[in-house]
């Protein structure tokens, strides 16, 4: 897949009149083709020679976990044997906004990652590679024909760093906002990051009314950087300068998510530190218990210590929601089902 710019290029150097390329937009975002040969007002020739180089489909669907809570978790393949993970969410008031009919996807950026956040199993394996632009929306098309169901709001909270794969990443929203793709609003897609403060800056002079979400996970640079190594280029404060930046830019609330560690992260001090750092950029804070991964020793907090977390937080003025978990019971934390899929083929 490409961008209708990249496309129009590309036919005019076949000596395709331009039209040509909303054709084949309309065939792979509007009709869902999932082969060239379907595209019957193509030219023959056109069509054989787009299917040599521009594989539709590149992605594979191995495995559906299915969540109690109508969570549903796709393990992917890609074309050179990897796999990714991408998890079809339905939407939580609490957290998104949104009726109980809203469906959030949330899309890997890439296989593995490098950034090796403490509490996460996506880097357990190293990073591989970047996934392209087509990768990345194909996840998408990929989910909505497996479920049956639209995709109504995205969150780039998957396998990977996503603003360290920028090039790409600003490829695919393009893909995924524009009238003739998958159309869907940027108000509505939420970016994460474990926080590359040159990559924010840059992140907020798109256009795209996007979101931002920051995975913070500890309110101050002595407790951040046990969970998250990136702290140690980019520390609290400068992260923070970064998110004014973008709030001068921005007219949407930045999101900072906050996992809760038993004995880490989680106790009346840090949510204090929290509940100042949330008010001086006027954020909201989305608390997560510790979902259990494998192989890794975190321990979740009482309910009732999350509460008494969160309590904090609102009474200092800060919105906050404690996510109800969603997806426990099927590996859902980014990464675990591609690495007992990776571990069984070994």
């Amino acid at each position: 897949m490409l961008t209708r710019t990249q496309l129009a290029e590309l036919l005019a150097q076949e000596g395709q009149p331009a039209y040509r390329a909303d054709q084949i937009l309309d065939w792979i975002y509007k009709k869902r083709a999932q082969t060239w040969e379907e595209m019957s007002n193509l030219p023959p020739a056109l069509r054989t020679a787009l299917a040599e180089q521009y594989p539709l489909r590149p992605l594979t669907h191995t495995l559906t976990k299915g969540s109690a809570d109508t969570t549903r978790k796709f393990l992917l393949e890609l074309p050179d044997k990897r796999y990714i993970e991408t998890v079809l969410i339905p939407a939580s008031p609490a957290l998104y906004g949104e009726t109980s009919d809203r469906h959030t996807l949330c899309v890997s950026s890439q296989v593995g990652c490098a950034y090796g956040c403490k509490f996460c199993a996506s880097g357990l394996d190293g990073f591989t590679r970047n996934l392209t632009a087509a990768e990345i929306v194909s996840q998408i098309i990929l989910a909505e024909e497996l479920s049956g169901e639209k995709v109504n709001n995205l969150v780039f909270m998957g396998m990977g760093e996503p603003l360290a794969n920028f090039t790409n990443l600003c490829q695919a929203l393009d893909m995924i906002t524009s009238d003739w793709g998958l159309n869907i609003g940027a108000r509505r897609i939420t970016v994460s990051t474990s926080g590359l403060v040159p990559q924010i800056k840059k992140l907020s002079d798109l256009p795209q009314q996007i979101r931002l979400a920051i995975s913070l996970h500890g309110p101050d640079d002595e407790t951040r950087e046990k969970i998250m190594p990136v702290n140690k280029k980019y520390p609290v404060a400068e992260l923070f300068d970064a998110l004014r930046i973008w709030n001068s830019k921005k007219n949407q609330k930045i999101t900072l998510e906050y996992i809760l560690i038993d004995g880490i992260n989680a106790d009346p001090h840090h949510a204090a530190i929290l509940a100042k750092r949330a008010a001086s950029i006027r954020a909201k804070v989305n608390l997560i218990p510790y979902n259990t991964v494998e192989g890794l020793q975190w321990v979740r907090p009482s309910d009732e210590d999350c509460l008494r977390f969160k309590s904090v937080l609102t009474k200092a003025g800060v919105s906050a929601t404690l996510r109800l978990e969603k997806g426990h019971d099927i590996d859902a934390a980014c990464g675990q089902l591609r690495l007992k899929k990776e571990k069984a083929e070994i």
